[in-house]
């Protein structure tokens, strides 16, 4: 199997097909797990299937995108309240080392919108194209999330978005970089403050590019996981989750 043929398995073990079984050919016994709520180790989430089953949740992916050994994807969880709202958004990215899910860090977010502009969390393009570009792509976005997020060169926000087309996804956000700047005027206004101070992974494929950080949303400690769409070396899409990150939790791996 591929990389992403072994995670897409693995996740549909656990999330489509609840097959406790199937799920623990794939997982690493020492698996890793960031996502806070979850002990560490393979036993841990293979124990909570019948939850999830019994639960009623459902699992829609919406995009997968992967480079080296990470496997990003962009899901929906529907009939989710045992995990905290009745549907979460989320990106997942699984680690795979010989041929086995050895590592997991996800974001989730409850649905929210649509948008100003009309646009859900999720929706959007799908496609992946221009796999030759993708250090190119990935270069533009790490650029970005350099100058722009982290404040280094904010003024060159227009070298990276398109002036043109900027499709928003963030259910608080207009389109374009009108919509953006309107969204983080607003929260200047409001003492709200949003800081981006460390990037972790930044993983491409084609036309897309995903980055997760940490930082600052009002007074908490901040996940944020992004996703763009590149084309003709400006971002033209956006999609997001962002999720507190809670002092105490299940293991000591952390979020990130």
């Amino acid at each position: 199997m591929t990389i992403t043929e072994t995670v897409l398995n693995a996740f549909s073990a656990l999330f489509i097909q609840f097959d406790p079984e199937a799920a623990s050919a794939l997982l690493a016994p020492d698996y890793i797990q960031h996502n806070p709520a979850v002990p560490t180790g393979a036993a841990a989430i293979v124990g909570f299937v019948p939850v999830i089953q019994q639960s009623g949740m459902t699992a829609n992916t919406h995009r997968v995108i992967t480079e080296g050994d990470l496997v990003v994807m962009h899901n929906t969880f529907d009939n989710a309240q045992a995990f905290g709202a009745e549907t979460l958004v989320a990106f997942d990215v699984f680690r795979v080392a010989d041929g086995k899910v050895v590592e997991h860090w996800d974001n989730l977010q409850p649905l929210s919108g649509p948008n100003p502009s009309g646009r859900t969390m999720t929706d959007g393009a799908t496609e992946i194209v221009g796999r030759e570009k993708t250090a190119e792509n990935k270069a533009l976005v790490s650029a970005f999330v350099s100058d722009v997020l982290h404040g280094k060169a904010p003024e060159k926000i227009g070298e990276y978005i398109s002036a043109e087309s900027y499709a928003q996804h963030n259910p608080q956000i207009a389109d374009g970089l009108e919509g953006l700047g309107g969204a983080l005027q607003m929260m200047a206004e409001a003492g709200i403050e949003m800081r981006y101070d460390a990037t972790h992974m930044i993983v491409a494929d084609g036309n897309f590019v995903f980055a997760a950080s940490e930082g600052v949303l009002g007074e908490a400690h901040t996940a944020f996981f992004d996703l763009f769409r590149v084309e003709d070396g400006k971002i033209v899409e956006h999609w997001d989750t962002v999720s507190e990150i809670p002092a105490e939790m299940a293991h000591e791996n952390g979020k990130f």
